[in-house]
């Protein structure tokens, strides 16, 4: 029995590798998107978290595998895939000679949103994060908090079924961080869109994702909910000494994070040499 497009993946990768000459960013890495899933993306600085988003996003291309966005492929219909996209990069890519205003008209043209709808969406999203008196004012001139709120408004004007965030809190504020949480939700279980973000904010992960992948050295090394990303690290490295306390797992994200990245004794070491040299204690075993 064929699947309908409503339970079909948004976005289904297939062993996608991306070599960098030498270096290789991502290593036969598989991902399934669902309808009305929050994704949340954890790893280590350099593990193939922004190279994903990049390829799923088109604007990278896949050394090998395959890749599909709600059935199209980013490398025969880039506009296409695009036109389903809104994509937050880590770092804001604005014309700093625009004004928000001109920006978002900007957008809202090359999206080709109807200009009454995209007038409505701003006239909500602006007072909401707050940036009513920078409307008028050149992108050049505003803090990097403001640059990235510019960004998510940007990417929300078109409605699109996938959102791709890259880091989409840096710089924000309590307040807006909240509203930026909310609409994720709010994309995710009223729109049935899908959410891909990564992020190294464990608390953000833990408590908006509906599922959170681990990606270490390009490979998605476990995903599952919290408590299926507790028994993984249970099985890899043993108990932590909390869950050994409590008699079961009762690890925080950041100890599974560790142990599935196999940085918790690095760290630790670390931490040992530390003390030794700036607190005169001796180092154990």
């Amino acid at each position: 029995m064929s699947i309908t497009l409503k339970y079909a993946p948004i976005v289904e990768a297939n062993s996608i590798s991306k070599d960098y000459g030498q270096v290789k960013a991502l290593s036969n890495l598989d991902l399934k998107l669902l309808p009305g899933e929050i994704y949340g993306l954890l790893g280590p600085n350099g593990a193939g978290k922004s190279t994903l988003i990049k390829i799923i996003a088109g604007l990278l291309a896949p050394s090998s595998g395959s890749l599909h966005v709600m059935g199209l492929d980013p490398s025969t219909d880039p506009t296409g895939v695009k036109s389903k996209i809104g994509y937050v990069p880590e770092s804001s890519t604005l014309y700093d000679s625009l004004t928000p205003r001109d920006f978002f008209e900007f957008i809202s043209s090359i999206r080709k949103t109807d200009p009454k709808l995209a007038s409505e969406r701003i006239k909500t999203l602006i007072p909401a994060f707050g940036i009513d008196q920078y409307y008028d004012s050149p992108i050049a001139t505003l803090s990097m908090g403001t640059k990235q709120k510019i960004s998510i408004i940007a990417a929300l004007l078109h409605e699109p079924p996938l959102l791709l965030l890259d880091e989409p809190l840096n710089g924000l504020d309590a307040r807006s961080s909240r509203i930026v949480k909310d609409i994720i939700s709010l994309h995710a279980k009223k729109n049935h869109g899908a959410v891909l973000f990564s992020t190294h904010i464990m608390e953000v992960a833990e408590n908006v994702c509906d599922r959170i992948g681990i990606i270490y050295e390009g490979r998605i090394v476990a995903e599952g909910s919290l408590d299926d990303l507790r028994r993984k690290a249970l099985s890899v490295g043993g108990g932590s000494s909390k869950a050994d306390r409590a008699g079961g797992s009762v690890d925080t994200l950041e100890e599974v994070f560790l142990k599935l990245t196999h940085e918790q004794e690095e760290i630790q070491e670390t931490i040992r040499t530390l003390r030794a040299a700036f607190f005169g204690e001796e180092k154990s075993d």
